[in-house]
C-alpha cells in the first residue's frame, strides 16, 4: 500500500487488528466488532496476522463474511485455522482459491490433499482460460491430471511448471491414454527434452508420433536401444532403427555407458 490511500488503508488494517487482539477470547465482543462496517480487502490483509483463535471460527459462521470466498480462502490459510474449520470451508472456495490452498505448505495435510481432490472434480468446468492459468500454478497431483487435457496449450503451459517433478511426467507419458500434444510438447520443450527419463518413455510409447520418436533414438545408452528392438508393440521402423543405431555402436567399439543422459 502506498500513497495517502494505501495509507489509510494500512491505518485501518491497523485499528480492526488492534481492536481483535483487545477482544481477546471474548465472543460476545469479536461478534459486535464483525457487526460493524469493514471493508473487505481491509479484513482480508488483518487475516493475514495473528488473531484470537476462535475469531476464524466466528467470522467464518457470521453473514455476510461467511458467504465470501476471498475471505474464507484467508481463514483457511491461515497458520490459526483448525483442520476441521479449513475442511468445512473448502467446498466455497474458488478453483484457484483451492489452489492457493493446495500449494500452501503451511496448510495442513489433509486440508491440501482435500483442495486438490475438489480441483479434480471441477476441472472439466472449468474454462480454457482458467485451465491455462492454472496448469502454470497447480501442485503436482492436479497438473498430472492437466497434461491429460486435449488442449495443446493446456499442456504447454503445466510442462514448465517448476512443481512437475519428472517421475510425474514419465508416468502420464507411459499412459495408454496419452494424448497426443502432450508427447509432441514433450518432445519440443527446452526443459524436458533434456531429460534421459522422458526422451526413454516418448519412443517407448507406441503413441510417440514416429518423426518424434525416431528423433530420440541416437541419445539411448546400448542396454535400451536392446529394450526398444525388442518390444513389439512399437512400430517396425521405430525397432529397426534401435538396432541400427546399436549395432553400429558394436562395430565402434562405444563402451554401455555411452551417453548416459
Amino acid at each position: 500500500m502506498t500513497g495517502a490511500g494505501g495509507g489509510a488503508a494500512e491505518a485501518a488494517v491497523d485499528a480492526l487488528h488492534a481492536a481483535l487482539l483487545r477482544a481477546g477470547g471474548d465472543g460476545v465482543r469479536l461478534r459486535e466488532l464483525l457487526r460493524e462496517p469493514i471493508d473487505e480487502q481491509v479484513l482480508v490483509a488483518v487475516l493475514r496476522r495473528a488473531l484470537p483463535p476462535n475469531f476464524l471460527e466466528i467470522l467464518a459462521a457470521t453473514a455476510p463474511w461467511s458467504e465470501r470466498p476471498r475471505v474464507l480462502a484467508r481463514v483457511v490459510l491461515s497458520p490459526r485455522a483448525s483442520r476441521g474449520l479449513s475442511l468445512r470451508l473448502l467446498a466455497q472456495l474458488s478453483w484457484r482459491e483451492l489452489a492457493d490452498v493446495a500449494a500452501a505448505p503451511w496448510v495442513a495435510a489433509a486440508v491440501r490433499l482435500r483442495a486438490e481432490a475438489l480441483l479434480g472434480e471441477v476441472l472439466r468446468d472449468l474454462r480454457l482460460g482458467d485451465r491455462i492459468t492454472l496448469s502454470r500454478l497447480a501442485t503436482a497431483p492436479v497438473l498430472t491430471r492437466l497434461l491429460l487435457d486435449d488442449e495443446p496449450r493446456v499442456i504447454e503451459a503445466a510442462l514448465p511448471n517448476p512443481r512437475l517433478r519428472e517421475e510425474d511426467l514419465v508416468t502420464v507419458v507411459r499412459r495408454e491414454d496419452v494424448p497426443r500434444p502432450l508427447l509432441e510438447a514433450c518432445a519440443s520443450s527446452s526443459r524436458w527434452s533434456a531429460s534421459y527419463a522422458v526422451r526413454l518413455a516418448l519412443v517407448l510409447q507406441p503413441r510417440t508420433p514416429q518423426p518424434v520418436a525416431l528423433l530420440q533414438i541416437s541419445s539411448l545408452v546400448p542396454r535400451d536401444l536392446q529394450r526398444v528392438a525388442d518390444a513389439r508393440e512399437l512400430r517396425p521402423l521405430v525397432r529397426a532403427a534401435a538396432r541400427a543405431v546399436l549395432e553400429r555402436g558394436e562395430r565402434d567399439g562405444l563402451p554401455n555407458s555411452r551417453r548416459l543422459n
